[in-house]
């Protein structure tokens, strides 16, 4: 997601458009390199086929080697673009002082941008060519992230992601606090009862998906991620305000504007010896490109 938010934030500042594209049915496409067999599938059973398997040459769905299969096809099909070694996902062109930019992510999703747009149009036909491929036009909707461009630049938010999950606890009626979690919390691993380990784990998991796009939650989701392996009833309650948190502003996010130049710009701060468990320090840092913020985090030490 940094290389995403990153090539937003470039695309906004030099007025490029972004199109997304899709993939169908993308690990089919990918060559095995090793022999694979599989049992034969029972509407082709026979007497003939009794004591024989079959060998696979494309890559099936559930195969360990279907990603790997995948990506390889696709990047020997992007020819004449480098790939880039910060990001094996993303490919870029360069052709008389103009740029085409390819980014994949989730395996099958594919965004493109730039300012050659001959370039653009070309690689989009030629993916085409090479794959069962929609395209889906402008960048909007991704991975539970909406895309909303206006006149003040481009605004990502998760705004259906919250209100789902609100709906699925229970709490689209809850009071809504100002804070995600309480000043100077005293949150420890022995802080109340058990509860349950499954459904902690799976609310969590979806705060640190919702984080994406919102950076005001990425020290409490990263506080309430280390008890994840034996839940208490106070981590409980510090992810319902989490919750509880989201109901009063589910539609905030991120805001990308023109800010007139790429420069890269980088912010840290930690604490001092602030877990109550172990006495170990969180550090925490955030990056701007372009003026707009594209990565951050918040761990433990």
């Amino acid at each position: 997601m940094n290389s995403i938010r990153t090539l937003i934030s470039c695309a906004v500042n030099l007025g490029w458009d972004i199109y997304q594209m899709d993939v169908k049915n993308a690990f089919l496409h990918g060559d095995l390199q090793e022999e694979v067999y599989m049992h034969i599938t029972p509407e082709f059973e026979s007497s003939q086929t009794i004591g024989k398997v079959m060998r696979l040459h494309p890559s099936l769905y559930g195969l360990k080697q279907s990603p790997r299969a995948w990506f390889d096809r696709f990047r020997q099909a992007m020819l004449g673009y480098l790939q880039s070694n910060a990001d094996h996902t993303l490919f870029y062109k360069h052709t008389d002082g103009r740029v085409a930019i390819l980014i994949v992510y989730v395996d099958d999703n594919i965004v493109v941008t730039g300012d050659d747009s001959k370039e653009v149009a070309g690689l989009k036909h030629h993916l085409a060519q090479e794959f069962e491929v929609k395209d889906l036009g402008q960048l909007r909707y991704f991975l539970g992230i909406e895309v909303s461009r206006g006149s003040k630049g481009i605004f990502l938010s998760q705004r259906k992601y919250i209100l789902d999950l609100l709906k699925e606890t229970g709490m689209l009626g809850c009071r809504p606090v100002a804070t995600p979690i309480k000043q100077n919390h005293r949150l420890s691993s022995d802080a109340g009862t058990p509860v349950d380990r499954e459904r902690y784990q799976r609310l969590v998991g979806r705060l640190i998906y919702m984080s994406h796009t919102r950076p005001d939650i990425a020290f409490d989701v990263s506080v309430v991620s280390q008890y994840m392996h034996d839940p208490k009833s106070a981590h409980m309650e510090a992810v319902i305000r989490i919750l509880r948190y989201l109901k009063g502003c589910p539609g905030r996010g991120l805001l990308y504007r023109r800010q007139g130049d790429l420069q890269v710009e980088c912010y840290t701060d930690a604490d001092w010896a602030g877990s109550l468990d172990d006495r170990r320090s969180t550090s925490g840092y955030c990056t701007f490109v372009g003026g707009n913020l594209v990565s951050w985090r918040s761990k433990k030490q």
